[in-house]
C-alpha cells in the first residue's frame, strides 16, 4: 500500500482520487528540443574593421563589443521611429482637438444668436405689455371720467 500524507496506507478507493486529479505538474517529455539562445548577426558593421596585428582573442572582443554596441543603436533608433509614430498621433489629435474648436464657436456663435433672438422677443413683449398697460390706464381715465362727470352733476329733484 502507498503512504497517505498522514503516513497511514491508502486505500484503493483514495489511489484512484488520486489518479483521476489533474497533475499539477506535466512529466517532461523526452522530445522536448533544449531552449534556444538568439546569437546576434555575425556579420560586422560595416563601420568598423580588424586592424593589423590584433590577436584573434582582441579581434573577437572587439567583434563582439561593437555587436553588442550595434544591437544597442537599433534598438535607440526603433525608439525614434516609435516616437515618430507618437509625433503623428498627436499631430492627428491637435487636427482633431482645431476642428472642435471651431465648431464650438460656431456653436457660440449660434448661442449669441438665439440669445439676442430671445432678448429682442422679451423686449417686443415688454413694450406690447406696456402699451396694453397704457391703453388700459386711459380707457379706465375715460371711464372714471365720464362716470365722475355723472356724480358730479346735481341731482334733479
Amino acid at each position: 500500500m502507498e503512504p497517505s500524507a498522514t503516513g497511514s496506507p491508502l486505500t484503493d478507493v483514495e489511489r484512484e482520487e488520486v489518479r483521476s486529479q489533474p497533475l499539477i505538474y506535466a512529466p517532461r517529455s523526452a522530445h522536448l528540443a533544449p531552449p534556444t539562445v538568439s546569437a546576434p548577426d555575425l556579420a560586422m558593421p560595416d563601420y568598423v574593421e580588424h586592424r593589423d596585428g590584433a590577436t584573434e582573442i582582441g579581434k573577437l572582443s572587439a567583434e563582439a563589443v561593437v555587436r553588442e554596441y550595434e544591437a544597442t543603436a537599433k534598438e535607440i533608433e526603433s525608439m525614434g521611429t516609435e516616437l515618430l509614430e507618437r509625433v503623428k498621433q498627436c499631430e492627428a489629435t491637435t487636427r482633431d482637438a482645431l476642428a472642435v474648436t471651431d465648431e464650438l464657436r460656431e456653436i457660440a456663435a449660434r448661442y449669441r444668436e438665439e440669445a439676442k433672438r430671445v432678448f429682442d422677443h422679451i423686449e417686443s413683449c415688454s413694450r406690447v405689455v406696456a402699451e396694453a398697460r397704457k391703453t388700459c390706464s386711459e380707457l379706465k381715465d375715460k371711464i372714471g371720467v365720464s362716470s365722475g362727470a355723472d356724480r358730479l352733476k346735481p341731482k334733479k329733484k
